[in-house]
């Protein structure tokens, strides 16, 4: 590619960009109209939307990622330093990915290949674009690996991205992205699935290479406060279409479009108070001492050679009609510690529920409880049948824990429930797959608030929803809450969802409990290192 030394001529223009899907037989849909935005060398401009807005459609249509015999490039231009990217083909498209413009994807171990190890994926760049010799590509890749913070990159390199932790692959991704030194960088979602220590590193670490190496940036994300701390320009994307742009202070300062305000508005909000718990309410569940060890063996007889304590020693108190909140990183313990609570895990330790022992309870005799103990999981698409539909799905409980109810009982209590979650009884008959991702959850939700359970432990039920669809499913369960009077034990490494949900807050790390106290309390004053490391890597504290 051309070198531009030009300040006033941007490095990458999109001008009219529109994008359709289909097949050649088929009347094409566009996903992507009227797109129109600039990138300037050593600019970080974020592309900020929901999901299906058009944010990574675009991205990916700068290298031409998409599949060519489903998309078609309807009208517009992309230009890179000179040059239309449109009007190249696939040889040439090649010499660009990775040497001019190199991208970071949302999910690293999807992107890494599992059965190459990690050396051997970052040095094919150098090889193929730079033609470097293998041990100089491996020595120049240790290198890098050792910029992004990987300890012993000299080890590292030769592992297989299984053997990595969510963090470690990222650094990879970032190391093999920047092993030419491109002129543009694209990460999209660099960060969603890690936790919030995590993330702060590797925004820091982006920040830091840019610099160093003079790039522009194209963020991808839907997180706006990432964009406020990360970017300086901001386009934002709804239905295919950018809708508002504008540099970084500007736009959340003034603005101008309904959407950019409705995601701006759509932060979780305090929903709780600690005063809607009564200090003399009565104890629904109480854990003593839980202890939940798995062992670790190792030699040619696969003896015992240590445990990982998954949970060591915690003791939790919930009280009718409050929510705790459950905060810790990757491996801190807080979902298997739920397992344990509703004996879905066989842990040591007293357990009490409406002040009976549960403990020492087997699977049947646990059975008759089990509606009044029920979970929400992170990922409702996995966890409701895809071969049942909509009033099978919350149906199920109903005919398992209240067998006395005849058909149209059942078929009453259910149209009450989507009523009271949001959903239509035309639904009914649909399956989860033709639902979106908020669509499912409320699904989810409504199977278990049915059974009018007393406890409901929410493990990350809105950390893959698009935070205006969080926000509405977050309001669902505080109003459920309150009129059902239910307890909610609440997990999550989302601390504003924290803030906005839980009555009191329990931080855990390696398996124990080094902070509680009642969540406002603990967010202003927090006694433990760990709890301030945490509170200072989130990025809505600034």
């Amino acid at each position: 590619m051309d070198n531009m030394n030009n300040k006033n001529t941007p490095l990458l223009s999109i001008r009219d960009l529109e994008i359709a899907f289909g097949l050649p037989s088929e009347p094409l849909t566009s996903v992507v109209r009227n797109v129109n935005f600039d990138i300037f060398a050593g600019q970080k401009l974020a592309l900020v939307g929901e999901s299906g807005s058009g944010k990574s459609v675009t991205a990916l249509s700068i290298l031409k990622l998409h599949d060519t015999r489903h998309t078609h490039y309807l009208h517009g231009e992309i230009e890179f330093a000179g040059q239309d990217l449109l009007s190249f083909n696939e040889d040439d498209m090649r010499k660009v990915r990775g040497q001019d413009i190199a991208m970071i994807f949302q999910e690293p171990m999807t992107a890494l290949n599992p059965v190459y190890r990690i050396g051997e994926q970052l040095i094919e760049g150098l090889i193929l674009h730079k033609g470097m010799s293998r041990a100089k590509a491996r020595a120049h890749m240790i290198e890098l690996l050792d910029r992004t913070g990987i300890v012993e990159p000299h080890k590292r390199i030769d592992a297989y991205p299984h053997m990595l932790s969510g963090g470690q692959r990222q650094r990879v991704m970032i190391a093999m992205a920047l092993a030419c030194q491109p002129r543009l960088l694209i990460a999209d979602e660099p960060t969603t699935a890690l936790d919030v220590t995590i993330q702060a590193q590797i925004i820091e670490l982006l920040e830091d290479l840019q610099k160093e190496f003079g790039m522009a940036v194209l963020m991808i994300t839907h997180d706006l406060n990432m964009v406020k701390r990360f970017a300086d320009h901001v386009c934002v994307m709804k239905d295919g279409e950018i809708v508002e742009q504008n540099n970084v202070t500007d736009l959340f300062s003034n603005t101008k479009h309904s959407y950019t305000q409705h995601l701006l508005n759509s932060e979780p909000e305090k929903l709780v108070s600690e005063s809607d718990v009564s200090k003399s309410s009565d104890e629904l569940l109480s854990a003593k001492d839980i202890r939940c060890y798995f062992p670790i063996k190792a030699g040619f007889f696969n003896r015992k050679i240590g445990d990982v304590k998954a949970v060591d020693d915690v003791s939790v108190v919930l009280k009718k009609s409050e929510t705790l909140g459950i905060v810790g990183e990757s491996g801190s313990g807080k979902t298997t510690l739920g397992m344990c609570l509703l004996r879905l895990q066989n842990c040591e330790g007293e357990i009490y529920l409406n002040g009976n022992t549960i403990s020492n309870l087997n699977s049947r005799e646990m059975r008759p409880l089990r509606k009044d103990i029920q979970v929400v999981f992170q990922d409702p698409f996995s966890s409701l049948s895809p071969r049942m539909n909509i009033k099978q799905i919350i149906e199920e409980g109903l005919i398992i824990h209240f067998p006395e109810l005849n058909a149209d009982e059942r078929y009453k209590r259910i149209i009450n429930i989507l009523n009271e979650v949001g959903l239509e009884e035309a639904m009914l008959s649909r399956y989860p797959h033709e639902f979106s991702g908020g669509q499912r959850q409320r699904i989810a939700i409504a199977r278990v608030v049915i059974l009018e359970p007393k406890l409901i432990l929410l493990d990350e039920p809105t950390s893959a929803l698009d935070v205006s669809v969080q926000k509405q499913v977050l309001n669902l369960l505080s109003n459920l809450q309150k009129k059902h009077n239910i307890s909610y034990l609440f997990i999550t490494h989302d601390l504003k969802v924290i803030r906005a949900m839980s009555h009191k807050v329990i931080v855990m790390r390696n398996g124990k409990v080094v902070e509680e106290g009642e969540t406002e309390k603990l967010f202003e004053d927090p006694e433990s290192s760990y709890t301030k490391t945490l509170l200072q890597a989130s990025l809505f504290r600034e």
